[in-house]
């Protein structure tokens, strides 16, 4: 490896990891004051709270890489323009532009890295955070599943326990369900089985329910019972999907799509993780474009509030799509890559003139 690719790629490294472990102190700092607040009025462990923010800051980190890259980018430039540095690249005949590509191919590098390892570790670590603070959550009795054999819900309701599974979603309503009730020794009490049930509200309708109690059975054309889910409750239990890996995302995927249940936040979340190396590589580009624009601004406060400015911008705008593709107002696909797609257009256009610079 030549001398001066092994001095970008070092240097860039090391502005990369200052402003990561910058921002990994600020993230934590803040999540300590977000886990006290919640633990204010609960008799727990002093350090509760401080080991539940280190398990959770890990997976908003993950979704502060662009900014990282971003700021990473503008710390490396603005150490080259402050030593002359740029300029003996320049006189060495090290264009701008092959810069450019030697921190593309290390930004990408970085990205798979970053989907890869670090994606995997921050998950297993929000899994874990998830389990743990569940405990101590007002509505930790309640608990709803997707597996292979069907959505398994445990539900608490008039100290009655009930668990229930259905083979299928299908809409607002459950497809061949079956509810077992169980008194608070656990003793089996009733069984319910219904082929369709209403959830679209807390009240559910049970249509052609078959009632199993004391070896009797009764048939009733609709039943009513109360649960502590609904179709929301359920949608929104199962929207935290930051807390699993990639193949455990492909394999709630499989269970999604046998029980009919919508694949859209799992599609969505899947093509988010795969862009990310490209998106990250994009803000790289468009954070060099700025600074080699913005070099002969005394105020380096100044260059990174432009590049943050843009970085808001185009971060809001993601979101936005995603947002829209989420609830299927355009093509998810679509949703994912047209802001990357701007973005690249916009990049290649500025680029064009950048070893003028």
């Amino acid at each position: 490896m030549s001398t001066y690719i092994k001095f970008i790629f070092s240097n860039y490294l090391k502005s990369f990891s200052y402003v990561f472990f910058i921002m990994l102190s600020l993230v934590i700092i803040l999540n300590i004051l977000t886990e006290a607040e919640f633990f204010k009025n609960l008799d727990v462990n002093t350090f509760l709270p401080f080991y539940l923010a280190i398990l959770n800051s890990f997976d908003l980190i993950f979704e502060m890489f662009p900014f990282i890259f971003l700021i990473s980018t503008q710390v490396f430039f603005v150490n080259l323009f402050d030593n002359n540095q740029i300029n003996i690249f320049k006189y060495s005949g090290l264009k701008n532009s092959k810069i450019i590509m030697l921190l593309t191919f290390l930004t990408l590098f970085l990205g798979i890295l970053i989907i890869t390892l670090f994606y995997s570790f921050s998950s297993n670590l929000k899994n874990f955070y998830l389990e743990y603070k569940n405990q101590y959550a007002s509505d930790n009795k309640y608990l709803a599943v997707v597996t292979k054999n069907g959505l398994w819900i445990r539900d608490n309701v008039n100290k009655k326990k009930m668990l229930i599974n259905a083979d299928k979603i299908n809409s607002n309503f459950l497809e061949n369900v079956n509810i077992s009730e169980f008194d608070n020794n656990n003793q089996l009490t009733q069984i319910i089985t219904s082929e369709k049930v209403d959830i679209s509200s807390n009240h559910w309708k049970l249509y052609d329910a078959k009632l199993v109690k004391d070896n009797l059975n009764e048939y009733v054309d609709v039943a009513i019972i109360y649960s502590n889910f609904n179709y929301e409750k359920i949608n929104s239990l199962f929207s935290n999907l930051s807390a699993l890996s990639m193949l455990e995302l492909f394999d709630l995927r499989k269970n999604y799509k046998q029980i009919n249940y919508s694949l859209t936040e799992i599609d969505l979340q899947l093509q988010k993780i795969i862009s990310y190396p490209i998106y990250y590589a994009l803000m790289m580009v468009l954070s060099t474009i700025i600074m080699f624009n913005t070099k002969f601004f005394k105020s380096t406060s100044l260059k990174i509030t432009i590049g943050l400015f843009f970085c808001v911008v185009i971060y809001y705008i993601n979101n936005l799509f995603q947002a829209l593709g989420s609830t299927d107002k355009i093509p998810l696909t679509l949703s994912v890559w047209f802001t990357l797609l701007i973005l690249f257009g916009i990049n290649s256009v500025a680029i064009l003139k950048i070893n003028e610079k």
